[in-house]
């Protein structure tokens, strides 16, 4: 079992590229915090693991491992060198199933070390005997809090990313410049939408078109601003106002800055969750039970079943009982947790990076 007391630097390991994947991690973070205050974390990621997270106050280093690790041998072997220098009092591997996860777990100098039981090889483990729930991001904290010696809380800790003061404030600035370009109404509600997503999820224009015909029809008031994709292309036709940006915290801050977001399921979707913003996500092919959207006012449409403009429908009642915040940014709601543990990540530092 793990102490309740005495554990105050902790490794989370989390290697692979995928936005999704980074941000899932933020509850098992939370969690950490949670159970541990005070603890400092050193994280094992990518890129973007240290564009979200690196600023974070509890947050020490991000280890960012190369997307071509076998084109940077030597690069990645010195990252390997200098984790294996630390000397951590609890170690965790935060994903079911990956071999460079366990492979780092097993090389890091650690206390105590937590991972996912090997479903082929580990038939006997005690582990296999518990019931993990579906959603992704509540595995590791399902795991973390099997082996914890002490009490734990029932609801899981919401997704989460803070935003410093600043960064919130540029992004209100900047939602309402692009709003000012816009020829729908101004003084509505600021609806954001992402309409890019890879392979099959991903909807077609014409789906879109239809879905947002709908819903305008049902709200004509609200404000409509397309998030653009990395390869910067509308996704909608240019029908409505863009916003384009590569930095993961300025998009996640534009987001909290909107009343609501709506995305198919994706990397951005969980980033619009862990911004704050009430955000609902579309599934056309994967299990919402596992990836969707999760807490508050947040909420998942299954498509599979249903057309464009029946999702439009759902998806305007949804608006309708959200909070209109004139403008206001969702973020001083998003550190009010309903499982009592939103707090647990403290404002990141005072300079951006």
């Amino acid at each position: 079992m793990l102490p309740a007391e005495g554990i105050h630097r902790v490794l989370i390991s989390r290697p692979n590229h995928r936005l999704g994947n980074t941000v899932l991690i933020s509850a098992l973070i939370v969690e950490v915090e949670t159970l541990y205050p005070g603890a400092e974390i050193d994280l094992v990621g990518s890129d973007a693991t240290d564009a979200i997270y690196a600023p974070l106050f509890v947050v020490h280093k991000v280890f960012a491992l190369p997307r071509k690790i076998a084109r940077h041998l030597w690069y990645t072997a010195g990252i390997v060198r200098e984790i294996r220098s630390c000397r951590y009092d609890l170690a965790i591997d935060a994903c079911n199933g990956s071999q460079s996860g366990k492979i780092l777990l097993s090389l890091a100098h650690a206390r105590f070390k937590l991972g996912f039981p090997d479903r082929g090889t580990e038939r006997e483990s005690a582990w296999q005997v518990f019931s993990w729930p579906d959603h992704l991001a509540h595995r590791a904290v399902f795991l973390l809090r099997k082996a914890y010696a002490g009490g734990t809380g029932e609801a899981y800790p919401p997704l989460r990313i803070v935003l410093s003061p600043p960064e919130i404030a540029e992004a209100r600035q900047m939602l309402s410049r692009v709003c000012a370009t816009s020829s729908q109404k101004s003084g509505g509600s600021v609806l954001g939408i992402f309409a890019n997503a890879t392979g099959a999820k991903c909807y077609g224009e014409g789906w879109w078109d239809d879905f947002l015909d709908a819903f305008q029809g049902l709200h004509p008031e609200v404000r409509i601003v397309e998030l653009v994709a990395a390869h910067g292309q509308s996704s909608l036709g240019d029908r409505f106002v863009p916003f384009y940006t590569r930095n993961l915290r300025h998009l996640a801050a534009m987001v909290a800055a909107m009343d609501g977001f709506i995305s198919a399921d994706c990397g951005v979707m969980h980033l619009a969750a862990a911004s704050g913003t009430p955000t609902l996500g579309l599934f056309s092919i994967t299990d919402p039970a596992k990836y969707a959207p999760y807490g508050g006012a947040n909420k998942a449409i299954d498509t599979r079943t249903v057309a464009a403009s029946d999702a439009a429908r759902e998806a305007a009642r949804w608006f309708a009982g959200l909070p209109y915040t004139g403008g206001e940014t969702n973020v001083q709601d998003s550190r009010k947790s309903t499982s009592g543990s939103h707090d647990a990540l403290l404002p990141v530092k005072s300079s951006t990076r």
